[in-house]
């Protein structure tokens, strides 16, 4: 355990020197038994990681030896392929990478940095005073889209909210599946544009963004594709999957970009807007239950219970144990109650949460030394304080 632990934190050291935002390893065995059960496959038909010959690197390991792999490089990547034949499959692995596994989970060389996040469509999730603008425009009911704040948001506001809060808690690549994305905010085909004019369409897609998002701000973009092929006019990388085998497609998909033009026209509306920082007002984050003593508890993996309210985290991919949402939970408490004072930025708050726990350990957030906690992200942490339906913002 010591050594895989070892040499996956060596390895995620060395991506961005190298220009990567993940590593492969060949021989990783990435499907897992069954969609409820994460234990690795170890049936007949397993097919393990080979990278193709364009895109092997090696990486060094601390006792000196190497290990070659897949190196994904910074920039736009789409995993495209067939359906069944693993996409979804290895960005799964992608999004877990950020985390260090045992030694027999398969994907323990799996790395990816750990500021990747994964950003989804979350139908009805509340949304808090976000800058949404550089996706939606106006809208109908002339709602600021600059401070969008919803109880009960749409597929594409949520998922352009995602993407704004990721960027706020310091995101420095954004893994998508097209299949829990809202496809009107991924894409807007040229005959969608025909018939419904860009000045009667608030959305900017994805589609339009996702260059700048690299060019102006450096935050790469990991994708599964397999429906639109529009996106392989913005594509650095194409990693087509076959039979779980991955194959380097980016020349061919270029080829056919230019021998079959989409027809679609630019809606880009500008660079993308500035960041404003949301300064939370105190009294909207009550761990309290009424009069009561501090309320905190876990319902597995979907929910945390703060106070009177329930934070539903179940869209949260990238948790993965209770233990985890036992420790947010306990991290929203120490932050209402030693750093939240209405003028600190949400940017703030998590460096300073982030940095009591690496000083003090997960003993520095809770109320006595105890078992039962687990190490979490300021990616996850923001993700839940931004879920807190009591949430406003001054």
């Amino acid at each position: 355990h010591q050594r895989a632990v070892e040499n996956a934190a060596a390895i995620r050291a060395q991506l961005d020197e190298r220009g990567l935002v993940a590593f492969i390893a060949n021989g990783a065995a990435l499907p897992r038994r069954s969609g409820v059960d994460p234990r690795p496959f170890r049936g007949a038909g397993l097919v393990h990681f080979i990278a193709p010959k364009s895109m092997r690197v090696t990486m060094t390991l601390p006792d000196g030896g190497e290990v070659a792999g897949m190196g994904i490089p910074r920039g736009v990547t789409l995993i495209t392929g067939g359906g069944f034949h693993g996409k979804s499959t290895l960005l799964a692995a992608l999004e877990l990478g950020v985390y260090n596994h045992l030694a027999t989970d398969g994907r323990e060389l799996v790395i990816t940095e750990s500021n990747a996040v994964k950003v989804r469509a979350e139908d009805g999730r509340n949304i808090a005073g976000v800058d949404i603008s550089a996706f939606i425009g106006t809208l109908p009911d002339e709602s600021d889209t600059t401070r969008f704040s919803s109880p009960d948001a749409s597929g594409s506001t949520s998922q352009a909210a995602a993407i704004s809060e990721a960027l706020e808690a310091g995101a420095t690549t954004l893994l998508l599946d097209e299949d829990t994305c809202a496809t009107n905010f991924m894409l807007r085909d040229r005959r969608m544009q025909e018939l419904v004019p860009h000045e009667f369409e608030p959305i900017t897609p994805f589609l339009e963004r996702v260059r700048q998002l690299y060019s102006e701000r450096g935050v790469s973009t990991v994708m599964v594709m397999g429906g639109s092929g529009d996106y392989l006019d913005v594509a650095d990388t194409v990693i087509a999957m076959q039979a779980y085998a991955p194959l380097d497609v980016t020349t061919r998909a270029l080829e056919v970009a230019a021998a079959f033009p989409t027809g679609r026209v630019s809606e880009t509306v500008g660079p993308l807007p500035a960041l404003r920082p949301r300064v939370i007002r105190p009294e909207s984050v009550e761990p309290r239950r009424g009069r009561t003593a501090v309320r905190v508890g876990v319902h597995g993996v979907r929910a945390i219970s703060f106070g009177e309210q329930e934070i539903d985290v179940t869209a949260l991919e990238q948790i993965v144990a209770p233990e985890q949402l036992r420790s947010l939970g306990r991290a929203l408490v120490w932050m209402r109650e030693n750093v939240l004072d209405g003028r600190r930025s949400i940017a703030e708050l998590l460096d300073a949460v982030m940095t009591a726990v690496e000083k003090g350990g997960l003993d520095a957030i809770a109320p006595f030394p105890t078992a039962g906690y687990a190490e979490f992200r300021r990616h996850e942490l923001a993700a839940a304080l931004n879920r807190l339906r009591t949430l406003n913002i001054r």
